[in-house]
C-alpha cells in the first residue's frame, strides 16, 4: 500500500503560509495539492499520513489525501532553489479545496457542537495541540468550505507530541469548551471508545501503508519517531484515566 497514486507533473508555487510552506502542484490526475516534501522532514510526513487516514476513519472531514511521486527531473540541479526543500521521491499530498477560508472566531460558531467535540477529542487522542484559536489569535488548521458550508480538517503534522501538556491544550485548543462535557458524560465517552476500536482495528494496514524511506532519514539513521511510539499514543484511549486532566 505505500507506493504513491499519483505523479506531480508540474509545481506552480510555493504557499507562504503553514510553518512547512507547502508546494502547490499539479499531480497527473489533473488535480491540484499542498505537497510537503523533504524539508517538512520524515516524521512530519509520517504523522500526515497516519493522521489523515486516522482522521478519516474517526469521521472527520479532511482533504482528499494521496502518496504522490515527485520525479528527479522535476526538481534537477538548476532550476528554483526552493524545489530542493521539496526533494524527488514520495510525498504527502492533499488536494487543494478552491472555496475555502481559515477558521476564525466567528466562523467557529457555525460548527455543531457534534462535531467540535469530534475534532477536540480526536485532537486529545492524538496529542496533537496544534490546533489553538482564542481572542488572542492563533492557528486552529481547520478551514471553513464557503461552497459547501462544511468545516474541513487539515495539517496534523505536528501529532504524537512528546511534548503535549493537557493543561495548555485545554487552554489554547479552538474546541476546549467543549471538553467539560465531554469529560463527565460517561456513555459519551463509551461512544467514542467504541468508535476508537473501530480505528484501531485497521492500524496494522496504516502501519504497512507508510513508505519504507521515511523511516529512515539517511543510511542506518533512524527518523525521530517510531511505530511503538504511535502505537502507545493510540492505545491510552483504553486507560482508566485518558478522560482525565490534570
Amino acid at each position: 500500500m505505500n507506493r504513491p497514486t499519483i505523479v506531480i507533473e508540474e509545481v506552480l508555487r510555493r504557499s507562504e503560509q503553514g510553518a512547512t510552506r507547502p508546494f502547490i502542484c499539479r499531480g497527473d490526475d489533473d488535480h491540484l495539492y499542498f505537497v510537503k516534501g523533504w524539508s517538512a522532514g520524515y516524521r512530519s510526513l509520517i504523522c500526515e499520513w497516519v493522521a489523515a487516514q486516522l482522521a478519516s476513519a474517526f469521521g472527520l472531514p479532511v482533504p482528499d489525501y494521496r502518496l504522490a511521486e515527485v520525479p528527479e527531473e522535476l526538481v534537477a540541479p538548476g532550476g528554483s532553489p526552493d524545489l530542493n526543500d521539496l526533494g524527488s521521491g514520495i510525498v504527502f499530498a492533499s488536494q487543494n479545496l478552491p472555496h475555502v477560508q481559515e477558521m476564525n472566531m466567528s466562523l467557529r460558531e457555525r460548527i455543531s457542537p457534534d462535531q467540535a467535540a469530534d475534532v477536540l477529542v480526536f485532537d486529545w487522542w492524538l496529542h496533537n495541540e496544534d490546533r489553538s484559536l482564542t481572542g488572542h489569535g492563533g492557528n486552529p488548521n481547520l478551514l471553513w468550505d464557503v461552497e459547501a458550508s462544511e468545516l474541513v480538517v487539515i495539517d496534523h503534522n505536528l501529532a504524537f507530541d512528546r511534548d503535549f501538556r493537557m493543561a495548555r491544550f485545554l487552554e489554547t485548543h479552538v474546541f476546549a469548551s467543549h471538553w467539560s462535557r465531554i469529560s463527565t458524560d460517561l456513555a459519551e465517552q463509551a461512544r467514542y471508545l467504541e468508535r476508537m476500536d473501530e480505528v484501531l482495528a485497521g492500524l496494522k494496514n496504516i502501519r504497512a501503508s507508510i513508505p519504507d524511506p521515511w523511516w529512515f532519514i539517511d543510511d542506518g539513521v533512524s527518523t525521530d519517531l517510531s511505530w511503538d511510539e504511535i502505537d502507545r499514543c493510540l492505545e491510552r484511549c483504553h486507560q482508566t484515566d485518558f478522560w482525565t486532566a490534570p
